[in-house]
């Protein structure tokens, strides 16, 4: 979770402790990669609550995207990093059909968009472009 004076996102994280139950008062984002094979579990399911609960109090200013195709590590520079081999392993297997430069380029965007809205004073409409541009946006719990 990175909160940079007014606002903050919480990148694929699974938030825990007080905030859970106290929430957030300046405006967040939540970027989730894939996750629609972990909430059948119950593990998966007590973090969607979690996130939810604290989305569902926040004030305006909240976004929750997920990113279809992305795994955990699409938003870190492992996905480059990996071989091949393993990438294609993890994508056999499910996780992840994202290709790792275009998941860092769209949290990247998501990221810049978010904080310049709300630290700069962006237009709020700018916070739709990275939907215009990367189809593997989706917008949740509007």
């Amino acid at each position: 979770m990175t909160i940079l004076g007014e606002a903050g996102i919480d990148i694929d994280g699974a938030p825990y402790g007080s905030v859970v139950q106290e929430g957030l008062k300046q405006p967040f984002m939540f970027i989730l990669s894939d996750h629609h094979r972990e909430l059948s579990e119950p593990a998966g399911r007590q973090i969607m609550a979690h996130i939810q609960s604290i989305y569902q109090r926040l004030p305006n200013g909240r976004l929750l995207i997920t990113i279809r195709g992305a795994n955990h590590f699409s938003f870190s520079d492992q996905m480059l990093l990996k071989s091949h081999y393993v990438i294609r392993m993890l994508r056999m297997f499910g996780f992840g059909s994202l290709d790792g430069r275009r998941g860092l380029g769209i949290t990247a965007e998501c990221v810049r968009t978010f904080f310049d809205v709300y630290l700069k004073n962006a237009p709020a409409s700018s916070l739709n472009k990275p939907s215009q541009h990367y189809p593997e946006v989706q917008f949740v719990l509007q």
